[in-house]
């Protein structure tokens, strides 16, 4: 994709949830919320992260951003290795790596003011008065387009796009690299997502920012991203530049995504391709491809080896046999 060196190196990355038996007290088996996914994360880009709900999308977010303990692989985050660091060796790297979330309300304290709110990165991290504080606090506010006074205000006096612009200020305060947007627009209605993604594109210019985009709604998805990976029972199924996926979808998984996406043509009829079954549940894991189960193309080989993650063309990739 450039010629830099990637802001973020992932690769291998596992993270599974041990099933304790409630008899013995014994692990049984595993939940492996995200499978073997390796990929780069570019500075300055957004990149997208698709899939049904359950696939691993926002597991996937929080094991790079180390509030999950990832289970093997390696994270380098600046040519660093991050993966498998404790609370303390991670501190450092806080201040670069935020979050958004898609429920900005559950994150805030309702008792607490929403200036004292997002003055907490500046007293956990920096050395600046209390005047210094409240002065960085209400530049905030503005910056994100609500008004300095809303310093005083409590979570519960904000609608809920008003509550997504704390949350992005609480993200932006110490002036991070990377940020992982988790669902950040898919609580809100559409005339409040475009505000939303319009003031998430104005930072990301204003701060350099990167941005880890996940969200179910592809139609978004499209025109936020400059590159998309769908997740699939969380392995990696296809990565791609957005244009390039949404024009040649090469998964059979990918296809049957964007199939659902409406797109209202005049006199065109678009063919939905619906998948057969439900998600298998991740604590009984698929032998050979994930996808096979519900794949309208899976032969012998897809029930028996794991597809290989490949570049098919120059930044496309692809996990399938039949590709």
């Amino acid at each position: 994709m450039t010629s830099q060196p990637p802001l973020l190196e992932i690769r291998d990355l596992k993270k599974y949830y041990p099933i304790k038996s409630s008899i013995l007290k014994r692990t049984s088996g595993n939940v492996k919320a995200v499978e073997n996914i390796s990929l780069d994360v570019y500075e300055g880009e957004t990149l997208g992260v698709v899939g049904e709900s359950g696939c691993g999308k926002s597991t996937f977010g929080r094991t790079v951003l180390g509030l999950e303990e990832l289970t093997e692989g390696t994270i380098s985050f600046k040519g660093e290795n991050i993966g498998g660091l404790s609370e303390k060796q991670l501190k450092k790297f806080k201040k670069e790596m935020q979050m958004i979330f898609q429920d900005p309300f559950a994150s805030l304290d309702p008792r607490q003011r929403i200036g004292d709110a997002i003055e907490e990165a500046f007293i956990i991290h920096t050395n600046l008065s209390k005047r210094e504080r409240e002065e960085r606090v209400r530049k905030l506010l503005t910056e994100v387009g609500l008004k300095e006074e809303y310093y005083e205000r409590y979570p519960h006096e904000f609608s809920g796009g008003q509550r997504q612009r704390i949350g992005i200020a609480r993200a932006i305060a110490l002036n991070p690299t990377f940020i992982v947007c988790d669902e950040a627009v898919s609580a809100l209605d559409v005339s409040v997502q475009a505000q939303i993604i319009k003031l998430l594109k104005k930072l990301q210019e204003s701060h350099q920012l990167t941005y880890l985009f996940i969200a179910h709604d592809l139609g978004v998805v499209r025109h936020v991203c400059d590159r998309v990976l769908v997740m699939y029972l969380g392995a990696a199924a296809e990565l791609a530049p957005a244009n390039q996926l949404y024009n040649n979808p090469l998964h059979p998984y990918t296809k049957a995504l964007l199939s659902a996406i409406p797109r209202p043509i005049p006199g065109k009829k678009k063919e939905r391709i619906k998948l057969e079954g439900d998600l298998p549940n991740p604590s009984n894991y698929p032998s050979g491809c994930p996808f096979h189960t519900r794949c309208p193309l899976a032969t012998a080989k897809c029930k028996n080896i794991i597809p290989e993650w490949r570049e098919v063309e120059k930044g496309h990739f692809v996990a399938c046999h039949e590709v």
